[in-house]
């Protein structure tokens, strides 16, 4: 069995941020198969204590994982082909049936869409209901699985247009038609509930070996859920809602110095004062879940539990949205009593105030750095690495960045002078590794570095633009790129600036 992890190391430790979608695969996306469990031996050889991999719930919206169909469920696209070949649910020559997109560098989500869940049909339907594995599951995910599986057949009746526009007896639960709904969508149902059950058992293999090679999880949770997720389908009071199931207030970010409209996200917005009336009990929920794939949760816009941005719903932009007060302390102190073994990561990033400071603080929770933030040489920035503090997580760049390869070729040239005068890095010498020299040199507990940068590579592996629909998580890591001299490189890094941990000194030795 596998133990369970107390928190982010509070030693000297380094991780790399390298999402599941972007392992190499035959099949058009990184998923559960063969180059998963190479990665982490990757990471092993390369002295490396955390695989940090974005969330893995199922994409909607522009393919983003920050965007799920439900905050529960895990991505079909993830599911390894090759083990159902070896489980007896799909024949070899069936996989050659399907495309799954022609660049080993570039995600074709159309393409996946177009065939993935064709051939997990395929496979969903030589599978038995009645197996004994699939019943346990059943019954422990029961609290999400139904409604999730019910959600996702109703949106492929209704053409996967969003829950908003279907027909209101069914957008808004009515009895009968629910009743009518899963005996006519049974069939398909089933299909959901078995994809979630695959990955399940795959999921449970890899993280197991991932455990016996003393790598440990890193994922994301996102505060907010999407408009068209089965959690606000299935739960809509807990959400700032009307009278006839639509929303009244959205999530954003105000206007600043770069985006004069601000940002306007369009997420669901919690009813904080129902949550706290019930004990917080979906998010301890949510949370546990979490806690059942990753060792450790980072969670997005951590300062959303402080103040929140809202915006009235039908907005043409985010200028004309308030700041609420969010669940704050009373929040954190039932996930500690309640969950105490929970290990979360604070994403503090972004527009931040005193009461997102205390509450980081109070939390014990750490906090983020971010080299890319540290050096505009018109302000004090406490991204730069004299103002750390032990408890915090360090980067050279996250996903919403631009690769420090890009950064340093588009970035203002006083910012990039600072950055070279702060690192004592000449002209001559390459800026990304003395960004993540200096990150592995820091005072953080945590150091985390995006592939990309360890791969030396530019615009073209960017993640995400934040802001942008189109054309983001899409970037693949090629097989051939992860070598022993890369990971020995790492492994020499980590050692220099004392990240290996005494006992992966003798394991990995």
């Amino acid at each position: 069995m596998r133990k369970k992890v107390k928190g982010v190391v509070p030693i000297r430790t380094s991780g790399v941020l390298l999402p599941i979608s972007s392992l190499p695969s035959p099949y058009g996306i990184g998923n559960l198969g063969k180059e998963s469990f190479n990665f982490i031996d990757f990471l092993k050889d390369a002295g490396q204590t955390y695989w940090q991999i974005l969330p893995i719930g199922q994409t909607g919206c522009g393919d983003s994982p920050y965007q799920s169909f439900s905050a529960f469920a895990a991505n079909p696209y993830f599911i390894d082909h090759e083990q159902l070949v070896q489980d007896g649910l799909l024949k070899r020559e069936e996989l050659g049936q399907f495309r799954f997109g022609d660049n080993p560098d570039k995600i074709d989500y159309g393409a996946l869409y177009s065939s993935r869940f064709k051939m997990l049909h395929i496979a969903t339907g030589r599978f038995p209901e009645g197996d004994s594995g699939f019943r346990r599951f059943k019954e422990s995910s029961s609290e999400w699985l139904e409604d999730y599986a019910l959600f996702m057949a109703l949106k492929a009746e209704n053409g996967m247009g969003s829950f908003q526009k279907w027909p209101d007896e069914i957008r808004l639960r009515k009895p009968e038609a629910m009743e009518k709904a899963r005996k006519r969508l049974a069939h398909e149902v089933m299909f959901w509930e078995k994809c979630q059950y695959f990955f399940s058992v795959q999921w449970k293999k890899f993280r197991q070996y991932a455990y016996n090679k003393g790598i440990f999880i890193i994922g994301d949770l996102p505060i907010y859920v999407s408009p068209d997720s089965a959690d606000l389908w299935a739960h809509p009071e807990l959400f700032q809602i009307d009278g006839n199931g639509r929303l009244t207030e959205v999530a954003g970010c105000p206007p600043d110095a770069f985006t004069a409209d601000g940002q306007l996200w369009g997420n669901p917005l919690y009813d904080w004062e129902k949550h706290a009336r019930d004990g917080y009990s979906w998010w301890l929920k949510r949370l546990k879940a979490a806690s059942g794939f990753y060792d450790v949760t980072r969670v997005d816009h951590f300062r959303g539990f402080a103040g929140y941005y809202s915006i009235p719903a039908g907005s043409p932009n985010a200028v004309h949205g308030r700041w609420r007060k969010g669940p704050g302390m009373d929040f954190i102190t039932t996930l500690k009593k309640k969950l105490p073994g929970l290990s979360l990561i604070a994403e503090d990033l972004g527009f931040l105030t005193d009461d997102v400071r205390r509450l980081q603080k109070a939390s014990g929770y750490p906090g983020m750095k971010v080299l890319q933030f540290a050096f505009d040489p018109r302000e004090k920035s406490d991204y730069l690495p004299h103002n750390y503090d032990k408890n915090c997580i360090v980067y050279t760049g996250t996903h919403d960045n631009a690769t420090t390869e890009e950064w340093v070729n588009t970035s203002p040239a006083e910012t990039v002078a600072f950055a070279r005068r702060y690192l004592h890095a000449d002209p001559q010498e390459d800026l990304t590794d003395a960004m993540i020299y200096a990150a592995q040199a820091s005072v953080a507990n945590t150091c985390i570095i995006p592939m990309q940068d360890y791969l030396h590579l530019g615009a073209e592996a960017r993640m995400n633009i934040p802001g942008t629909v189109q054309g983001n998580w899409r970037w693949r890591v090629r097989k051939e790129a992860l070598t022993p001299e890369l990971a020995r490189s790492m492994r020499e890094t980590a050692e220099l600036y004392g990240r290996i941990p005494p006992d992966k000194k003798i394991k990995n030795s």
